[in-house]
């Protein structure tokens, strides 16, 4: 967030009974000047920068800036290399399904869940020990749709995929069942050979976040397909529930 202020301008200093110096500053494209002064000096005046020659600077940024930098939210803390923040159904498909063998954990997670502040240094630091694994961040709140069609109803909650075999486990977590987080990560992200290119979501959460539009249908990998499947494999069990009445 920036505010900006002309080369010339003036700045007003109420009256105060502290002895604390104040710092007035100004600059053009950047710092130029910068002086003390003692509140008994100026109470109740006003202080005028227009006699300050500034330096010869780029003329692009001609007006002088008082920038206050955004402060990170908790979920910006801290996030390693391997750390993806996602922001659409069809940017997490395209990771899973780019990720190779890679094992990855995808992180559901709310701002306003207490439980997800709490574990987020924790999940930060065992992604730093894991630099080969890949985690995907969802933000619930924005993301609300898809995590409906994904039936992620409670937070925090992870879900790991691997290569070929697609989601391995999933679970809720906190700090005081981290060793679950843990053993989840021994177990699935040993080295091995590739069992062939990765799975992603299954087929009928693919159907489901294509059905409310959060992906589209031509995107995804042999679409049709996966369909005729579900619907055979429905009207399978229809019949033998039929045979068995």
């Amino acid at each position: 967030m920036s505010c900006c202020l002309k080369a010339d301008f003036s700045i007003t200093i109420p009256n105060s009974r502290d002895g604390e110096s104040l710092r007035v500053c100004s600059s053009i494209g950047s710092l130029q000047f910068k002086e003390s002064y003692s509140s008994k000096e100026f109470l109740g005046k006003t202080l005028d920068g227009s006699h300050y020659k500034p330096l010869k600077l780029d003329p692009v940024n001609a007006q002088s800036s008082v920038c206050i930098s955004k402060a990170l939210k908790w979920w910006e803390k801290s996030l390693e290399a391997n750390m993806i923040e996602i922001h659409s159904a069809q940017q997490l498909v395209d990771a899973l399904l780019n990720a190779g063998d890679k094992l990855v954990v995808v992180d559901f997670y709310a701002p306003g869940c207490g439980g997800c502040k709490a574990l987020h240094p924790k999940i930060c630091e065992l992604a730093e020990l894991n630099p080969n694994t890949l985690f995907l961040k969802v933000n619930y709140e924005q993301l609300k749709a898809m995590c409906y069609a994904l039936h992620v109803h409670v937070l925090p909650f992870f879900r790991f995929y691997r290569g070929a075999e697609g989601k391995v486990c999933s679970f809720s977590c906190t700090n005081a069942t981290i060793k679950k987080f843990k053993g989840a990560l021994e177990k699935y992200g040993t080295e091995r050979c590739s069992l062939g290119p990765a799975k992603g979501l299954d087929e009928t959460e693919i159907l489901a976040l294509s059905s409310i539009g959060q992906i589209k249908r031509d995107l995804v990998p042999s679409f049709d397909k996966v369909e005729e499947e579900l619907v055979l494999n429905n009207g399978f069990k229809e019949g033998n529930a039929m045979a068995v009445v």
